[in-house]
């Protein structure tokens, strides 16, 4: 059951699901006129190197990667429902990927710093009345522990809100169907079920190793880290903001690995409820030809392990 758990993953596409596991990924994707697409592939070397096997650097290594691996997937998926004619790839798919970065880092990690600092700014500058009744000079009413704790819950706010939002639109909502079928079948197979569509669609929605998981624990580490460098001259703080993020991502990947192989554990299970609460804002019920493809994905990926 480990290695079950940590071989396999996946992530939603438009209109497709990829699954990876330790040697190889598959991307199965409904096309337009309704046939199933699968492309598959080979994973780099750095997934059986030694590097895959140091705590907190591998989580870093392998998540840059996975990244990789899921815009290219994207892409891919996108392409195929707009066709040859609006195809998005060289300088036009660069720029969009960078574009999506750093807006990514600036909206959830730099924005609410701002946030917090123009909070504490116009706080401190509102006129204190004495006890004479008289104006007296401006106090620093809003100290660098509250305005770290502002940041910590305007972030929060942020994630949560960013994902209720986008998971009204029709087309996010049908690519979040999808996520719920990945997280279906994972849990159908790790539970040793066949896998048809009719019986993954019995399993649950949501996974412990979701990254909408990572990204609550992710931001949950970064309201602690981030509280320390507070007291720092604020171009230190904007700087260490960017620079902890890779470090964060390896712990948060560590956390989610370990509480995914002590779901045994009642205490493991409660710090987790959390994290499959989230879950509901990315993940919708998929129907049965959604699960198909999901599956359709899962197989091939294992086919192509086996090679």
């Amino acid at each position: 059951m480990e290695d079950r758990i940590i071989t396999y993953g996946g992530q939603a596409v438009i209109e497709g699901v990829l699954m990876r596991g330790q040697k190889a990924l598959a991307i199965a994707m409904r096309a337009p006129d309704g046939h199933i697409e699968v492309h598959t592939e080979k994973l780099s070397g750095i997934y059986q190197s030694g590097l895959a096997k140091i705590p907190f650097l591998r989580g870093v290594i392998l998540l840059w990667d996975a990244l990789g691996l899921g815009m290219g997937a994207l892409t891919r998926s996108a392409n195929l429902q707009t066709g040859e004619d609006e195809k998005l790839e060289g300088p036009a798919l660069y720029l969009t990927i960078g574009f999506s970065l750093v807006f990514g880092i600036g909206l959830f990690f730099l924005a609410p710093y701002g946030a917090a600092k123009l909070i504490q700014w116009l706080a401190g500058s509102m006129p204190v009345i004495g006890a004479a009744g008289a104006m007296e000079s401006a106090q620093p009413v809003i100290n660098v522990w509250v305005a770290a704790a502002i940041e910590g819950v305007v972030r929060l706010m942020l994630i949560i809100g960013y994902m209720w939002a986008i998971g009204k639109m029709p087309e996010i909502a049908r690519v979040f169907q999808y996520h719920g079928a990945e997280h279906k079948t994972i849990n159908a197979f790790e539970a040793g079920a066949e896998l048809t569509p009719e019986n993954v669609k019995k399993f649950p929605l949501e996974h412990p190793r979701c990254g909408t998981s990572f990204l609550l624990t992710l931001v949950i580490l970064s309201i602690l880290a981030f509280s320390l460098l507070h007291p720092l001259a604020w171009f230190w703080q904007v700087l260490g903001r960017i620079l902890l993020i890779p470090v964060l991502a390896g712990i948060a990947v560590e956390y989610i690995r370990w509480t995914a192989n002590h779901l045994n554990s009642p205490f493991v299970r409660a710090i987790v409820r959390p994290n499959l609460a989230l879950q509901g804002l990315t993940t919708r019920e998929p129907d049965l030809q959604i699960l198909e493809v999901a599956i359709r994905s899962f197989n091939e990926m294992r086919k192509a392990e086996e090679q």
